[in-house]
């Protein structure tokens, strides 16, 4: 077919929400168009085979040099295939607090707020804990604890506690300040991914086409109106019809840049890459904010941690045999098993730091090989001052955008993230993970405040939480409005991370397939 109701760009988080809840009942014909494969590869769905991914699943993009990184340019990890980020991410289940949707609504985003979201939240999630006010127990989406966490990530908890930081074994629940071990987006072992929530049912049931391997060329709008999507797969490019509506979820770096492939996005810029202009919109590719991260890493004997190890490597290979056969076992693992909220200073509403816990040493996003065992404690800001933007760097959709997340340009930044440094060695120097050993990799000065901006500069990078560059809101600055529909194109809608106006404070892709069934309720509106 080449013609249908709805075409939704990007079968990831909020894509596969929207098309399958768009069409599970039938009444409308929905095709998904997604630049990646299906995803289906065992190492996907195996949660341990993280840092063994295929390479074809991870769009591997990289941002333009980083001043506030001392001139590093970044890595900025993206899925790519069925799932999107779901499928290649650490699988935590967080949805940040009710001050961030609560937030929303008072920048603009009418009908955002957490009495809001919430209801969607628990529509989507079946929690192996059950239904309760906060939780959901017959949604798509599986949402498991850990039954195989590293006694390490549990020591994590206790020297955190140890330090008067309150246990907390709901993140989404009452509370989003304290430590615990984190719940997964897993069912029986297996990852699972939004589209293994949403879209593989539908497609089995033949209510959800899925084209796989096309890249989006452009938006077609005709008149004004979204009318169909131009794809590429191979060396043929074709278009495939919408009668009713587009809906655009290609991610934070995706999303603006086919925008303004489509003519949608500021004048100037389009016109210096001879794309005509449809309609000017400034803030197109403005406002991206990601959660900047350092890892403070140690290094220990003994074989409670993971590492290089010849026993850790027999341990990891038993570990996929018994994954294989039985769907348990520690390749279950998320790797960063635990960890926590907690606020720098009294005078913070509500927490501005994130922990996470990983039982093995990290360096450069797990790419570089690490020797011996240990551990890694990551800190993020959670909500940063800094923006940055995405700019097209040609009108070649092949090309990759040009991504600057200007991270740390803003010293209030520095300041939040040079204090949850400090925090993290406090709680390592406490006696429950004290008694492992560990050794400081980095030497962290942790009594020389220039010296630990200069190291933290030289370290830091993405946590992979990259939101905002089409945000909502009811100004007619924003992107989209509050029903998700693009601002001066009937008929488009966006479905992902890049709507938010700020960043929740935590991980993003619960609130993302969160955004995604919100759009489907609101296309349904529309479309009577």
């Amino acid at each position: 077919m080449e013609e249908f109701d709805i075409v939704v760009i990007g079968g990831g988080s909020g894509g596969s929400a929207a098309a399958g809840r768009l069409s599970e009942d039938g009444r409308y014909s929905v095709c998904v168009i997604e630049a990646g494969s299906a995803n289906t590869s065992w190492r996907i769905i195996a949660p341990g085979m993280l840092p063994f991914l295929p390479k074809p699943s991870n769009w591997r993009f990289e941002t333009v040099p980083q001043k506030g990184l001392n001139g590093r340019t970044g890595y900025q990890p993206r899925g790519k295939g069925m799932g999107g980020s779901s499928a290649v991410n650490a699988m935590l289940y967080i949805r940040g607090c009710a001050w961030d949707y609560d937030n929303w609504a008072a920048l603009g985003a009418t009908g955002w707020s957490y009495k809001d979201v919430l209801p969607v939240f628990r529509r989507a999630e079946n929690n192996v804990r059950g239904e309760d006010k906060f939780h959901g127990g017959a949604g798509p989406l599986s949402v498991s604890d850990q039954l195989w966490p590293n006694p390490g990530s549990v020591d994590f908890v206790d020297a955190a506690a140890e330090l008067q930081l309150p246990r907390n074994p709901d993140f989404n629940g009452a509370q989003l300040e304290g430590v615990g071990v984190y719940q997964v987006t897993q069912k029986q072992g297996e990852r699972w991914t939004a589209a293994r929530a949403y879209v593989v049912p539908q497609q089995a049931a033949g209510r959800l086409h899925v084209e796989t391997g096309a890249q989006v060329e452009k938006i077609e709008i005709e008149g004004g109106r979204a009318t169909g999507v131009r794809i590429r797969q191979g060396r043929r490019s074709r278009t495939i019809r919408a009668r009713k509506a587009v809906i655009l979820s290609a991610g934070a770096f995706g999303t603006p840049q086919i925008l303004m492939l489509s003519g949608i996005g500021p004048a100037d810029h389009l016109k210096a890459h001879g794309i005509p202009v449809l309609v000017d919109r400034p803030a197109v590719g403005e406002n991206l904010q990601d959660h900047i991260d350092y890892v403070a890493s140690f290094k220990t004997g003994g074989n409670v941690f993971n590492g290089t190890s010849l026993s850790g490597a027999v341990r990891f290979i038993k570990s996929i045999f018994e994954w294989r056969s039985k769907r348990t076992g520690t390749l279950t693992t998320p790797y960063a098993e635990s960890g926590g909220f907690a606020k720098t200073r009294p005078d913070v509403a509500v927490p501005d730091v994130q922990f996470h816990f990983v039982p093995a040493m990290l360096e450069d996003h797990g790419r570089e090989s690490v020797s011996g065992v240990g551990y890694s404690v990551h800190v993020c800001v959670l909500r940063p001052e800094s923006r940055g933007t995405v700019r097209l760097a040609s009108a070649d959709p092949m090309a990759p955008p040009l991504i600057d997340p200007n991270f740390l340009a803003d010293d209030r930044d520095m300041r939040v993230l040079r204090d949850g440094v400090k925090l993290v060695h406090r709680i390592c120097a406490s006696p429950s993970l004290a008694k492992h050993q560990g050794v400081d990799r980095h030497r962290t000065p942790l009594d020389d405040d220039a010296a630990l901006d200069d190291l933290i500069r030289s370290r830091a990078d993405t946590v992979y939480h990259p939101v905002g560059t089409a945000r909502m809101g009811n100004d007619d600055a924003a992107v989209c409005d509050p029903q998700l529909r693009v601002r001066g194109v009937a008929g488009l809608y966006i479905a992902d991370a890049s709507v938010m106006p700020r960043v929740v404070s935590g991980n993003t892709n619960a609130p993302s397939i969160m955004i995604g069934e919100r759009c489907a309720d609101f296309v349904r509106a529309d479309l009577g």
